[in-house]
């Protein structure tokens, strides 16, 4: 029975082996390669709407046909945006981190990564600080953007970053900073910082650009009774 089960299993696997099937991915490879034929396909896209835009330009609009288009553009977030700012930067602790301040336990694991809800936190107070815009890594928030994190990796709009989190947003920078340091769940991020070393960093700028979106603006909704 031995040397059948031995012969079936060679037989099968011809030559591979079987417990490293690569078909069978993990979830986070799987994520990372739609996130490379993602990225192909928003750069596709991003051309084709630039052409779109040529072939509008080309239509007889009025002034006023043409002022109401840039304006819906713009609150769209298809527009790039550029003016006084604000940016932020979110970072893993150093390898081999331990706890800074006495009394404090040493750390677990999840003590020293970014998670989800400190990324949502900052777009969140940043918004409440009247931003205009935010970008998140190279990719422009709209309406329908969702800031999610699998494991330690950030997936945004089908494609997948890791750390350091850059979050850019465009607006009066005394207003953006002052809802960032109101912010109670930044607040208690700021504690794992001086804690255990996690990355913090706030900038100002006076000049800072984001780009426009260049997704697909289509909803797809289901309803039922």
């Amino acid at each position: 029975m031995a040397g059948l089960l031995f012969y079936i299993s060679a037989d099968t696997a011809r030559g591979t082996d079987l417990r490293t099937d690569n078909s069978l991915l993990r979830l986070s490879d799987v994520i990372r390669q739609r996130s490379s034929q993602n990225q192909a396909a928003q750069t596709e896209l991003a051309e084709l709407q630039g052409r779109v835009d040529e072939l509008t330009a080309q239509q007889n609009l009025s002034p006023a046909e043409s002022n109401r288009l840039a304006l819906l553009q713009q609150q769209a977030g298809l527009q790039e945006l550029r003016g006084p700012g604000l940016t932020v930067t979110l970072n893993d602790a150093p390898p081999g981190a331990t706890a800074k301040l006495p009394g404090i336990p040493e750390p677990g694991v999840n003590d020293l990564v970014i998670h989800q809800q400190d990324i949502q936190a900052v777009v969140n107070a940043l918004w409440r600080g009247g931003a205009e815009g935010i970008q998140v890594m190279d990719q422009r928030l709209i309406s329908t953007s969702a800031v999610r994190c699998v494991g330690n990796t950030l997936l945004l709009q089908g494609r997948v970053y890791s750390p350091p989190y850059v979050v850019k947003a465009v607006g009066r920078t005394d207003k953006l900073r002052s809802a960032v340091d109101a912010d109670p769940t930044i607040a208690n991020y700021l504690g794992y910082v001086a804690a255990y070393g996690l990355g913090w960093k706030v900038q100002e700028s006076g000049d800072l650009t984001v780009p426009g979106y260049t997704g697909t603006v289509d909803l797809h909704t289901a309803s039922g009774q």
